[in-house]
């Protein structure tokens, strides 16, 4: 995440609240709001799961 409370995360490890609120509030109208709205969409459908495969292995 480039910006926001969150800078520095992964989107794909941001929390349901916040992606939630950007929903609400309305996504940035970029490539990073469109990420934004994917995870959110990701996440509120209970898919977390399908970015499994695509974390580096740490």
């Amino acid at each position: 995440m480039p910006f926001g409370k969150y800078e520095g995360r992964l989107i794909a490890d941001l929390p349901g609240d916040y992606l939630n609120w950007f929903a609400r509030e309305g996504f940035p109208k970029s490539e990073i709001g469109r990420l934004l709205q994917l995870m959110h969409e990701i996440d509120h459908n209970g898919l977390s799961d399908l970015l499994t495969p695509l974390r580096k292995p740490c």
